[in-house]
């Protein structure tokens, strides 16, 4: 459609220069002609007066006769009679009406092919555009592909220009895909090496020595590896989208309160409490078993960083967008330089205590993101770290 409307375009164009060559010649040819009778006419007045120099009178009164239109023009020229016909008077006339039409003519010509030549040299010039903004992809370093007008390549543009985001975009995930795979190995190797070498230092003595002692490092170690593999099993379930989180109405202090339930044993070891305000009911769509897990993960980390015989502390609330839960503890903070990298995936901050893997923030990460929420940590004013959680409403 659009190169036949172009073609119409073209079209219409030569044709338009064509009358307007043709009108402009028909105009010089027509003023010619006037002036060329005009003189042939007084021509042939002055050698009649100078034969006959008493007819003057009487050739400017029918001159006047025939301007004023009083004339009778007879039915046929009386020139004919005498075998006189246009092409002799006319002779001059007619050898430059084919020069005026054979010189507009060669115009329109001359004008169509301008038009063409500029018709081309545009589409080589689009071309060349795109040809060069290709040569730039395939280099590594391209840019964006600005519109240069409406044409028949403009669709073609914006193709190229979406692959070419589509390519990059993919490009870009499957080098922070790969990047991640490395990382995460070589994370996985570092955290299995640790027991493992454990294991195999306590086999060792057993052997020289054997004691129940050894026995119980052997079961931590291997308790170890097993929280190590159950946790990357179910981010790696969350990555690929597998795990299965219902969306049910959660209320906000039963979900704080099992929480701090399942790790009362381990709280009581720290001689460490939980606070808990009761703010009322306030209810939020999520899944509750695994918004538990990871509220679970956020207190361990409060209380590893809570002196004894303090507490962690828990509150939330809420508004038209977002539900928000807080839980801070009081002991020294975070390291300044520890809170950009405290979500990331086996990250262990400098004051980081026990023997984590540092996993379990990641995992309160990917978990709550899966519902529609986010969790940032901070410093408070006075002491202590915080984290929020919000659960958004839509």
């Amino acid at each position: 459609m659009s190169g036949r409307k172009n073609m119409m375009i073209l079209t219409g164009l030569v044709l338009s220069v064509s009358v307007l060559a043709v009108s402009i010649a028909t105009m010089l040819l027509t003023d010619y002609y006037n002036h060329t009778h005009m003189q042939m006419l007084g021509e042939i007045c002055q050698k009649v007066i100078e034969k006959q120099p008493k007819a003057q009178q009487t050739i400017l009164e029918v001159l006047k006769e025939y301007q004023y239109g009083q004339t009778n023009v007879p039915k046929e020229n009386i020139l004919l009679a005498y075998g006189y016909g246009p092409s002799y008077f006319g002779g001059s006339a007619v050898k430059y009406s084919g020069f005026f039409s054979a010189a507009g003519f060669l115009a329109g010509v001359l004008l169509f092919l301008i038009t063409c030549m500029l018709w081309r040299q545009k589409e080589n010039m689009r071309i060349k555009v795109l040809t060069e903004y290709l040569e730039k992809v395939n280099m590594g370093c391209c840019g964006v592909l600005l519109r240069t007008g409406e044409d028949d390549f403009s669709k073609l543009q914006d193709e190229i220009y979406k692959v070419v985001t589509e390519l990059q975009q993919t490009r870009d995930a499957a080098v922070k895909a790969k990047n991640n795979f490395a990382e995460n190995l070589y994370n996985i190797a570092h955290q299995i090496k640790t027991p493992i070498t454990s294991i195999s230092l306590s086999m060792q003595m057993m052997r020289e020595n054997p004691s129940l002692q050894h026995l119980e490092q052997i079961n931590r170690q291997l308790s170890r590896m097993t929280h190590l593999e159950e946790a990357l099993l179910l981010l790696s379930r969350i990555d690929a989208g597998t795990l299965s989180l219902k969306q049910e109405n959660v209320d906000v202090f039963t979900v704080l309160m099992l929480a701090a339930d399942n790790l009362q044993e381990i709280f009581s070891r720290a001689d460490v409490s939980v606070d808990i305000l009761e703010l009322g009911e306030m209810m939020i769509r999520a899944d509750m078993e695994w918004t538990m897990e990871a509220i679970m993960n956020v207190l361990k980390d409060c209380m590893e960083h809570t002196p004894p015989g303090e507490r962690v502390h828990c509150s939330y609330e809420q508004n038209p967008l977002y539900t928000q839960i807080r839980i801070w503890d009081t002991g020294a903070g975070f390291a300044k330089e520890d809170i950009p990298h405290l979500f990331e995936r086996f990250y262990r901050g400098r004051e980081m205590k026990g023997e984590g893997i540092g996993i379990g923030l990641a995992l309160s990460k990917a978990l709550i993101e899966a519902q529609n929420g986010t969790i940032t940590a901070r410093n408070l004013t006075n002491a202590g770290a915080c984290f929020e959680i919000r659960f958004y409403s839509h």
